[in-house]
């Protein structure tokens, strides 16, 4: 099990860490979602790795209690992946990184035009102002699941917010 003050990594540094093609791949992902670092696109990456990874093991057959797994896995992926209802193995491995950062909260925030940029809308959600449900979200990297994302809105109204909407009934 572990101790339980000494938290484990949740990502997995690329063998290359070097590499320009994939520096340069990233860069791209962390301007147009917003990131903060690589270390959040690593860490996106680590947790398709290992859903892609399983399915895998699915495919071929390994292991014991295949169908159980893998009704649990295409469950665990149709509930903030795959939209499809009829989605199979194969539409696991098909997924990309930008499937995934796609179900971010940041980038939820900023597709409901909560926000008008990535870098406001994590800020926004980093200072409490955004809440799924009731519930108060403060981590821009939370995944939305699709029976969530209706539950997405503001928590309390940012003073900027307040602002724009003011001069807007007094044009109106």
């Amino acid at each position: 099990m572990g101790d339980p003050h000494k938290k484990r990594k949740l990502y997995e540094k690329p063998k290359r860490l070097w590499d320009a093609k994939r520096i340069e791949e990233e860069g791209g992902l962390k301007e147009e979602y917003g990131l903060k670092n690589s270390r959040e696109v690593w860490r996106m990456k680590t947790i398709l790795r290992k859903i892609r990874r399983e399915a895998r093991r699915l495919l071929s057959k390994k292991g014991a209690g295949v169908d159980e797994r893998a009704e649990r896995l295409l469950k665990r992926v149709k509930s903030f992946l795959l939209k499809k209802p009829d989605a199979s193995l194969d539409d696991v491995l098909a997924l990309t990184t930008k499937d995934i950062l796609e179900r971010r909260l940041q980038t939820i925030v900023v597709r409901k035009k909560m926000a008008l940029t990535m870098k406001q809308s994590r800020q926004y959600i980093t200072h409490g102002h955004v809440a799924i449900g009731e519930q108060k979200v403060t981590a821009p990297s939370y995944l939305v699941k699709f029976g969530e994302e209706d539950g997405v809105r503001w928590h309390s109204k940012p003073i900027g917010m307040i602002k724009e909407a003011e001069a807007v009934s007094e044009n109106g």
